[in-house]
């Protein structure tokens, strides 16, 4: 994909986290490596994207937060799915598989031929 940058929709972003989150408790550089790992190298979430999402997630109650030792000993902020977080991601994933197949099946139609 080269240089390009793809710019998240936060809402998109929210799911993403919600998601990964759901996976299993996580601390926030954690989460972005995942998202990375998991999309091999797509979504590249910067800390200047993620903390004001992690922070608006749990301020929403979508995400509760536990001060824990991190795999390298140092103390770092754990998330954490809540059941509100789990009804608002639920949807969501369902309506983003929905918008992924629409967008599919106009991409794949066949063109007329001039």
């Amino acid at each position: 994909m080269g240089e390009a940058k793809i710019e998240l929709l936060r809402g998109t972003l929210d799911m993403l986290i919600l998601k990964v989150v759901a996976m299993c408790p996580s601390h926030g550089y954690a989460i972005a490596q995942r998202l990375q790992q998991i999309s091999k190298d797509f979504f590249q979430v910067h800390q200047g994207s993620l903390y004001p999402a992690l922070h608006r997630l749990e301020d929403r109650g979508w995400l509760q937060a536990e001060w824990k030792n991190s795999e390298t000993g140092r103390e770092a902020k754990f998330y954490a799915l809540t059941k509100k977080g789990r009804r608002q991601m639920d949807p969501e994933v369902v309506n983003w598989e929905r918008l992924c197949d629409a967008v599919g099946q106009v991409l794949r139609a066949p063109e007329e031929e001039s």
